[in-house]
Order: structure tokens, then sequence, then C-alpha cells
């Protein structure tokens, strides 16, 4: 097996909900083990999600948990999900936009491809590219 780069997103209590709505999005498998699952079932955060995994219809992986108190988590604007890819990625755009913000439509760019990019409402960015069909 080789190596893999995947996002692995920090939520603070709300990543369950968060990997279930990218599981609506995308479709695809999600496994979710909480705290609990994993041998601390009397822990106060026992139901907080330790680790999740959405492996997509389209073939990439997401990955999750719920950052424990005292652990650093600050979101921000530092890192993005990029999806590139065909005509699909517009409904992955429409549906991950819903509840979040657009902060640049999907539409043509100067280069050719159309491109957007979005916060989506669990505070996550996210950039998408189509690439234009080329002689």
């Amino acid at each position: 097996m080789g190596s893999h780069l995947n996002p692995y997103l920090g939520f603070t209590g709300d990543a369950r909900q968060a990997m279930e709505f990218y599981r609506d999005v995308f479709g695809g498998e999600l496994e979710l083990g909480t705290v609990a699952d994993f041998g601390s079932p009397d822990a106060p955060n026992a139901e907080a999600v330790m680790h999740a995994r959405l492996d997509t219809t389209d073939g990439y992986t997401l990955m999750a948990w719920d950052v424990p108190a005292g652990f650093p988590h600050q979101p921000g604007n530092n890192v993005a999900v990029y999806l590139g890819g065909g005509d699909e990625l517009r409904g992955h755009f429409e549906r991950l936009a819903v509840g979040g913000t657009v902060t640049m439509p999907l539409d043509k760019q100067a280069w050719g491809d159309e491109a957007g990019s979005l916060v989506d409402r669990f505070g996550v960015n996210w950039m998408v590219n189509i690439p234009a069909e080329r002689p």
C-alpha cells in the first residue's frame, strides 16, 4: 500500500453532522467512531467523534474528528479542500454552498476553466475547478 495525502478536518463538536453532510453531497461510505467506540465509554466526551473517514463515490477520501478540549484548534482560512474534475462538481459546489458563503461563484475564469470557492456551513473552505475542454 502506498502513501496517501488526505484532508483531516477538525471540528468542535459537530464532526458527525459535517461528515454526514459531506456524505450526502459526495456519496460514498462513511466510517465513524466515537471516543466511547475507541474504549472510553465513561469519558465526558464519549460521544465526540474520535475518527471519521468518508470514502466518496468519486474516489477521494475526507477524514475528520472532534478536537478535544485543550487541543489547539482555530478554524481559519489558511487551508482549503480542492476539488478538480468534471461536470459532477457543479452539483457538489451547489450542495456544499447550502447554508454557507460563496466567496467566488463557479464561473469561467481568465485561464479558461470554470472555478469557484466557498466556505461551507461548517467553516471549511472549498475550491472547485472544472477544466475547460481543450482542443
